[in-house]
């Protein structure tokens, strides 16, 4: 089996780095007319020092209820800082019976003082705070690093939006080449970034892009972009080459309302980001709204997912049947699933790769992949398929993919599905190593399996027709 790892490509950022000690702290007042949620207080400091409040905004989610959506009322709040810091959260609805830090793998312990949740952070992550089990209310926590860039406000290629709220006239801000946007903490733009047939582009900061704005960034027929700090709804990149989107946060509540889709687009990495999402958190597709071509050497590392709807990992399903795309050299490394809920068979799978519309997947690398217990779905989801909703053929094939380190402890999964569509369009060579469930090391020689199960029958995976090569291992 031939599995590539390539060399990812790096986008410079120019800034003047600031001297901060080893302990520090920047917090950013909400704008006036910010629209904020009480449920919480928020505070932080460096230890041995004043505690400091942080604002706590509305951010809006999605629950599903037997097939219809709910909005639900959710808060978010943002600061940054290196070193050490401790992280006070008070509960105002009602009394603390438990609460949680996640994603859980980061081992965050958490302390309860009346009705406050303390904790420690010594390095930067974003995170769900939780109480009494509420997913729904709770607070999403963006501790982010010392955001170093110091923009220059005389600098003609600057964008600039200091605190405050920012209007776009129409509604979009289009960004030209060579141009830098710096949304300040504490600024809120009300309107689409849209980078669109430019190049060398810059979005930065610690800023948010309003939450009612359903595609707040938009990446199309670009080179050379990087996103970087942000908070937005959704972040997609349509083709487009040479792209960075790094600790971007995105939350959507909306119908379809898709996280940080690729389509056919080359050389995009994701890193450090958080998808709370009411559809896919990330997908990659070929030929779709009107960006032709398949992608190539996309990765997502170090990142957090959580799907209301839909699924986590999303790969395959759009394409050109007429003149077929090849989807490969995909590589998902160091995430945490935090939720999958869905009920429709056919769009399960916390990691998912459905080749329709004749598409090729191939050398595709899942590793160190934690995925908690989540609500309604499946673990791993492969498919050759016909889905005449979304389709005009079934694809060409999945080929060569390696789960490896890969960890699901929970009650809550279906069976998973690995399943060709004829002799001439098959899934094969699929490497399943070091795959634990519930703790459980589940390979070819498993102890306790008898001689006539299949390996997948003691990880609830159904292995269909047309299928070869797929072998469970060790390390």
């Amino acid at each position: 089996m031939r599995i590539l790892i390539l060399t990812l490509f790096m986008v410079s950022t120019i800034s003047i780095k600031p001297a901060y000690s080893i302990d520090s702290l920047l917090v950013y007042p909400a704008p006036e007319g910010a629209i904020l949620n009480n449920n919480f207080t928020v505070s932080v400091r460096i230890p041995g020092k004043e505690w400091q409040e942080i604002s706590s905004y509305l951010v809006k989610v999605d629950e599903v209820k037997e097939a219809n959506h709910h909005v639900e009322n959710a808060s978010m709040s943002y600061f940054d800082f290196s070193g050490e810091v401790e992280v006070a959260v008070t509960f105002n609805k009602g009394t603390i019976h438990s609460g949680r830090v996640r994603p859980l793998s980061y081992g965050i312990e958490s302390q309860i003082t009346g009705n406050t949740l303390l904790f420690k952070l010594n390095s930067p992550q974003n995170l769900s705070v939780e109480v009494n089990g509420d997913i729904f209310h709770n607070l999403h926590l963006f501790a982010n690093p010392i955001d170093e860039f110091i923009p220059n406000k005389e600098d003609s290629n600057l964008i600039y939006f200091g605190p405050g709220i920012h209007r776009i006239k129409g509604g979009k801000l289009k960004v030209a080449s060579g141009k830098t946007v710096y949304l300040a903490g504490g600024a809120i733009l009300m309107g689409q970034v849209l980078i669109e047939g430019v190049h060398d582009v810059k979005l930065l900061g610690r800023g948010i892009i309003d939450h009612s704005v359903k595609m707040g960034v938009r990446i199309a027929n670009s080179q050379n972009v990087e996103v970087e700090g942000i908070f937005c709804t959704q972040c997609a990149t349509g083709g487009s080459d040479s792209v960075v989107i790094r600790n971007v946060k995105s939350i959507s509540y909306y119908g379809w309302g898709d996280g940080m889709n690729v389509f056919a687009s080359n050389n995009v990495l994701f890193d450090g980001v958080f998808c709370r999402n009411s559809d896919d958190c990330t997908t990659i597709y070929g030929t779709r709204l009107g960006f032709i071509g398949g992608c190539k050497n996309i990765t997502m590392q170090n990142s957090t997912l959580w799907a209301d709807v839909a699924h986590p990992i999303q790969i395959g399903t759009h394409g050109n049947t007429l003149n077929p795309d090849v989807l490969e050299d995909l590589n998902y490394i160091n995430i945490d699933i935090l939720d999958h809920k869905e009920t429709q068979i056919d769009y399960q799978g916390c990691m998912s790769l459905n080749a329709g519309d004749s598409n090729m997947i191939r050398n595709v690398r899942f590793e160190n992949i934690r995925v908690e217990d989540f609500r309604q779905g499946q673990l791993v989801n492969l498919r050759v398929f016909f889905n005449s909703k979304y389709c005009t053929s079934p694809g060409r094939g999945i080929e060569n993919i390696l789960f490896k380190n890969i960890t699901y402890n929970g009650n809550n999964s279906e069976i998973s599905i690995i399943s060709g569509y004829d002799e001439t369009r098959k899934v094969k060579n699929i490497v399943f190593e070091n795959l634990l469930i519930n703790g459980r090391l589940i390979t070819d020689d498993m102890p306790g399996k008898p001689k006539w199960f299949k390996t997948g029958d003691m990880a609830r995976i159904y292995i269909g027709e047309h299928v070869e090569g797929v072998v469970f291992k060790a390390k």
